[in-house]
């Protein structure tokens, strides 16, 4: 059952009530109105508790009935199945049109659970509201400044939307979004399924239009075969990344007692996500680099990658990994080389990868950059060694035996730094091509200038070759794909 237009109300709400409020601050009931109120949601904010305390400035309501009519059209419930299924009709006669149910006790719990879960589907269905969840975290939505859920953290304004059968892998995802400075738009822990399955939120998300990139952790499908149709439908206008948890018998046990989902093969699955044109990930952190690829970049228009580097072992290694993929290390142009020869000297490498073999001077590789990027053979460019002039900066600042000297090296390696992020961006978006900058400094010192000038600007910055390797090869394959459709 598909309730799209009742999606769009769920993640663009005129009001919202939390049912089952708390004064407790480590109970869902507080945390959750809490998070509504932190992140800036201006529309109508109702709560609801027996006793009627005040909580965070707002003074709860005894029930639903004295909740004015037509002033919210989404809940956050937070009360046990049974109390869950009988406010239903008094939440409907007050204009509500969705709700996120977060408590458990239902599928995952046993027999009688699934009885109760049978139960909300018929009495939601009944009363034309649609139902998200049971057993989940809750629903962020940036683009309307809400952050409707009962854990952490709340992430910036982006592009990236994401369904997810695990709150954990959820919240995983949305920390990875504040760390590296990449925005999500929509998000949402999908729980039991009960009656909205993966399928109608990648649908969603594919009519969104504040969402460019999909995301989907799944462990079990109540539908497989909408499931599939989902992806074909969406995945020919916007890349769907997908990541399926139970894939082993020991973890499709687990995910049946954390969702009451059984998993299917996994060699079909993954036959069938491919077919259906979806981008299979790993595990949540390469399905996130994946995301962030392709929420910051253009596409590709082919597989001739040129690789600049000032690190010399990482350029072989990126090399190996090239090679390994679908894509192309590219064979230098003559004329190309001929153009770099004027800026280096005679050591460097004339060969893909570009090593300049520590011959650049001030003003080398923000010149290199885009002559390298916008030769015509070239369609991508993968950029290792920022970071390394940002660490010597390091180095020099943290130093017992500091001088005025070292001082001022320091600056002026500080200052390059930002000036390489710069020209990357830049050459980037003159020419339209992707630029993808590799380097263990993004993670290991968050200071570093010229990785945090990267991420300040809310570009992608991959913490190894091999992961932006497999990146850019996602991204390829879905233009190719995009072309030919």
């Amino acid at each position: 059952m598909m309730h799209q237009p009742n999606l769009h109300t769920l993640f663009n709400p005129k009001g919202i009530a939390v049912i089952g409020a708390s004064t407790h601050p480590g109970k869902f009931g507080f945390v959750a109105l809490h998070n509504i109120l932190a992140s800036g949601f201006d529309g109508n904010i109702f709560a609801t508790n027996p006793k009627m305390p005040e909580i965070l400035g707002i003074q709860t309501l005894k029930s639903v009935d004295r909740i004015p009519k037509d002033s919210i059209d989404v809940a956050m419930i937070c009360l046990g199945p049974k109390q869950t299924i009988a406010v239903l009709p008094e939440l409907a006669e007050k204009g509500v049109k969705a709700g996120f149910v977060v408590s458990g006790g239902f599928r995952e719990s046993g027999a009688e659970g699934v009885e109760l879960e049978h139960e909300l589907v018929q009495v939601a269905n009944s009363l034309g509201i649609t139902i998200a969840g049971p057993n989940g975290q809750g629903f962020v939505s940036t683009p309307a400044n809400l952050c409707s859920q009962i854990v952490s953290p709340y992430p910036p304004t982006g592009n990236i939307s994401i369904a997810s059968q695990s709150g954990n892998i959820l919240s995983a995802m949305l920390n990875l979004s504040r760390a590296k400075n990449i925005g999500i738009a929509r998000a949402i822990s999908i729980g039991n399924q009960a009656q909205l399955g993966v399928a109608d939120y990648i649908r969603y998300f594919g009519t969104d239009s504040e969402t460019k990139v999909v995301v989907a952790y799944v462990e079990g499908l109540p539908n497989g075969r909408d499931f599939y149709d989902s992806l074909k439908e969406v995945s020919n206008r916007k890349p769907v990344i997908v990541i399926r948890g139970g894939t082993t018998s020991d973890g499709a046990k687990a995910a049946s007692s954390h969702t009451g989902s059984m998993a299917s093969d996994q060699k079909i699955f993954e036959t069938a996500v491919l077919q259906a044109g979806g981008i299979l990930a790993n595990d949540p952190n390469e399905a996130f680099e994946f995301a962030t690829a392709f929420a910051t970049k253009p596409l590709p228009v082919g597989r001739k990658v040129i690789v600049v580097t000032t690190a010399g072992g990482w350029g072989v290694i990126t090399a190996d990994a090239i090679s390994r993929s679908k894509l192309e290390l590219l064979e230098l142009p003559k004329d190309l080389e001929e153009q770099i020869n004027k800026y280096l000297p005679p050591r460097w490498s004339k060969s893909n990868p570009v090593d300049l073999a520590g011959g650049e001077t001030r003003d080398t590789i923000p010149t290199l950059i885009p002559l390298v990027l916008g030769h015509p053979q070239v369609d991508s460019m993968i950029f290792l060694g920022l970071g390394i002039q940002g660490n010597v900066a390091r180095t020099y600042i943290e130093s017992p035996v500091a001088t005025t000297e070292t001082k001022k090296m320091a600056n002026f390696h500080i200052s390059q730094e930002k000036r390489y992020a710069e020209a990357i961006m830049q050459a980037s978006k003159d020419f339209d091509k992707p630029v993808f900058v590799a380097t263990e400094i993004g993670i290991t010192d968050s200071l570093n200038a010229g990785p945090k000038a990267l991420i300040d600007m809310g570009e992608a910055c991959f913490s190894s070759p091999s992961i932006a390797i497999r990146a850019l090869e996602a991204m390829t394959n879905f233009s190719d794909r995009e072309h030919k459709g």
